[in-house]
């Protein structure tokens, strides 16, 4: 995470986050959150591709994209998922009690929520949360701590990157906040995000912008391959000169979604009761889809992820996922490393002292797998984290 202190944010934009009630067990817990606009932004999203999706994803996907946003209200604890008509008509009374605090339309506001699935949100804290988070409302990075915070589930920490970008002279930021530990699956994971800039970019860019930073980033984490219903990626640009237009705009592009790349690294390090984080590179496959099949394929595998927990150099869960990703190959296109130690090589096992790697993974938080084929120029960076005695205990209590 960055360092609060050192944010730099985007102009324009003011952030609240305060305890409404949504968590009546946890007195005191952030649980409501706002973010705004002072001046009309662009706005895009990617969203989750279960098709059980939550209320608040219809909602932004109709509103989406959209030159004229002017906020979103996000609630933690309650993921307003699986509720039927219901959920939908307390979604969109969330934006309008939103948009009233603050003077705008409702369709100008979107929404987001998180927690537990298949319960109705109770409406009566939020009637008198919503105008309460709003009367909070501020610029500044104490504010959007706050606010990244309130949107937290079983996080252990908040979720801030930024990148500052200069174009013809003048300075732009990015700052992206985010939210996921668990849930996590490529297509997304149980995950909010919202990236925030005051560089001048159309509508239609972020549209096309939003698919590729999710590819590139939470598309490239897994915790344990579960894809939530209530995933959004969502992107606010406020600038008010002419938009990004050639290199600038790619410039952009590639700030943005480093920012992405970072937040998802981020969720994938604070997974569920995780004691390390596991970077798993394939490179060599005759296309990226191929090594991203591979990469997603061994990050998902429970031996893999017990052995890194066990600290077990048992090399052959590796090679024997990466077997059964349904990418054809020949063991002698295969070598691999666990960190600087090469363990099988052009499909040949080698010597290794097993005291030795068992220390490395015992005693490095972040795990590297580099699996490298003979095959193309196919490559795929992916994050993962291991199998912990503490992520079942929590899954197992969450919602008792």
């Amino acid at each position: 995470m960055a360092c609060m202190e050192q944010i730099q944010l985007p102009t324009g934009f003011r952030f609240a986050g305060v305890h409404s009630g949504l968590r009546a067990s946890e007195p005191g817990r952030l649980d409501l959150a706002l973010v705004t606009s002072d001046r009309p932004a662009s706005a895009a999203g990617a969203f989750t591709q279960n098709r059980v999706c939550a209320a608040p994803v219809h909602i932004c996907r109709e509103r989406l994209p959209s030159t004229t946003i002017r906020g979103i209200v996000i609630c933690s604890g309650n993921a307003n998922a699986c509720t039927g008509d219901q959920g939908l008509v307390d979604a969109r009374r969330m934006t309008a009690l939103a948009a009233k605090a603050i003077g705008v339309e409702a369709t100008e506001i979107l929404v987001c929520s998180t927690g537990v699935i298949g319960r109705l949100l109770p409406m009566a804290i939020l009637e008198s949360g919503i105008p309460l988070v709003a009367k909070e409302l501020a610029a500044g990075t104490e504010a959007l701590e706050l606010a990244a915070r309130a949107i937290l589930t079983t996080d252990t920490r908040i979720k801030v990157r930024q990148r500052l970008l200069t174009v013809n002279g003048t300075q732009y930021h990015i700052t992206g906040f985010a939210k996921g530990a668990a849930m996590i699956g490529p297509n997304m994971a149980t995950m909010l995000a919202f990236v925030l800039t005051d560089a001048p970019v159309d509508a239609k860019d972020l549209a096309a912008l939003a698919p590729i930073a999710a590819d590139q980033s939470f598309n490239s984490i897994s915790v344990e391959g579960h894809t939530s219903t209530n995933d959004s990626l969502i992107f606010l640009a406020n600038g008010t000169v002419a938009s990004l237009k050639g290199p600038a705009l790619e410039q952009f592009k590639q700030s943005a979604i480093a920012v992405c790349a970072e937040l998802a690294r981020d969720m994938a390090s604070d997974a569920e009761g995780a004691s390390h984080l596991i970077t798993i590179h394939v490179e060599g496959t005759h296309t990226d889809a191929d090594a991203r099949r591979i990469a997603k394929t061994v990050a998902e595998s429970a031996l893999v992820k017990t052995a890194i927990f066990g600290a077990d150099p048992n090399w052959g869960r590796i090679v024997s996922a990466a077997g059964y990703a349904g990418v054809a190959f020949a063991e002698v296109d295969l070598s691999l490393r666990l960190g600087a130690f090469l363990l099988y090589e052009k499909g040949t096992p080698l010597a290794f002292d097993a005291s030795v790697v068992s220390a490395y993974i015992k005693d490095t938080r972040e795990i590297t797998m580099r699996l490298t084929f003979t095959l193309g120029q196919g490559k795929c960076t992916f994050y993962t984290c291991d199998l912990t005695y503490d992520y079942v205990r929590l899954n197992a209590d969450y919602t008792t």
